[in-house]
């Protein structure tokens, strides 16, 4: 039987029946994963090759979880930075798991070993770290705010390569063979990796606003990288594809705003804080500062699903390998300013059963 079939996650996940008290905190009534981390989470990811999800925070610790058949998520491991976790990523046969951090150093968690070691430093904060497979060469990407890219053998303590960027990294992808990169300045870079990483193109940037959030997507068949979903401060989500056979295969649409009935009222705009595509449909989901997450089908440009709110921020998601489980995480994202931080407010990662509400619709 599949795992989280008729008698596991599906009938688990979504229930009214899962664990947690019931109120605005969890609106969905989702389930909640056991001991999250105790400041806002910044990241999480699921393992590429089983249901192991890992979460970075601002408590300075990375934690993992083995989400079982029945839906409970067990915890299984813990460690610390000097600084809070920006990122995490996972290697290809889903055996470490990497962190990138404030403290400006990326280290590396041995799941087999149960060792931590250091493997990257930067002259400033790690923004971004990815696993790079390639068919001749592997290695871990980190992007950082002292404006460079570096790529690394995790055996050796230099890099193998840095790359000079115009501005701070904010946000990066990998799906291999391409990376993209956003910059604070709005830039951003196109890499290709497949002999060894080297720039592709550069992009001009959809949007007008500050970026948040960059994620690859796959052609149809889900065989290559072809282009990317681009998030930002302004309530809105560009998608992009790096050689377009229609340029109107290019938009943008608008998201984590309040629905006002009237025109005369302004409305709130959101920050999107993350996107996840779903690895077997190609669909997409968007989270963001106004407390929601939705579900999107680019192709047929529509909304398939979306969420009640939730009485904080929903500052990350990610989806599991088999395109069933979507986590997401409840706690403050800092959009408003440390003036509005409440430290009493705990934070939350919820697991819900996506595997029908992603599907692409029939055309009627």
């Amino acid at each position: 039987m599949s795992l989280f079939g008729s008698s596991g996650f599906s009938s688990f996940g979504n229930s009214s029946t899962s664990t947690g008290t019931t109120g605005n905190h969890n609106p969905m009534k989702d389930f909640e994963v056991a001991s999250p981390p105790e400041d806002s989470i910044s990241c999480l990811e699921f393992s590429p090759t089983s249901n192991i999800l890992v979460a970075g925070s601002w408590a300075n610790d990375m934690r993992c979880w083995q989400v079982q058949d029945n839906g409970q998520a067990v915890p299984k491991v813990q460690q610390t930075h000097q600084g809070p976790i920006l990122d995490v990523a996972w290697n290809d046969d889903g055996s470490k798991i990497f962190t990138a951090s404030a403290d400006k150093t990326a280290k590396m968690y041995d799941l087999a070993s149960n060792q931590f070691t250091q493997v990257a430093q930067h002259d400033a904060p790690v923004k971004t770290c990815h696993w790079i497979k390639g068919s001749n060469y592997s290695c871990l990407m980190t992007g950082s705010w002292d404006k460079t890219l570096k790529f690394w053998d995790t055996r050796s303590a230099a890099p193998i390569k840095t790359m000079n960027l115009p501005e701070r990294v904010y946000c990066a992808d990998v799906v291999y063979p391409m990376a993209m990169v956003s910059c604070a300045d709005k830039k951003l870079i196109c890499y290709k990796l497949e002999n060894g990483p080297e720039e592709y193109q550069k992009v001009e940037s959809p949007l007008k606003y500050q970026h948040r959030c960059i994620s690859i997507f796959k052609d149809k068949n889900q065989s290559r990288p072809v282009g990317f979903a681009l998030g930002s401060i302004e309530g809105r989500v560009a998608i992009h594809y790096i050689q377009p056979t229609n340029p109107r295969d290019n938009f943008t649409f608008k998201c984590h705003r309040s629905a006002n009935a009237s025109s005369s009222v302004p409305q709130d705009i959101y920050a999107v804080n993350g996107i996840s595509f779903n690895p077997v449909y190609g669909t997409l989901s968007t989270v963001g500062s106004d407390g929601r997450y939705s579900f999107w089908d680019k192709d047929a440009r529509t909304k398939l699903k979306g969420s009640e709110q939730l009485d904080q921020p929903i500052s990350c998601c990610a989806i599991n390998m088999n395109g069933q489980i979507f986590a997401y995480a409840a706690s403050y994202d800092w959009s408003k300013g440390h003036e509005h931080y409440n430290p009493q407010s705990k934070s939350y990662i919820f697991l819900r059963n996506c595997a029908d509400e992603m599907k692409p619709r029939k055309a009627k």
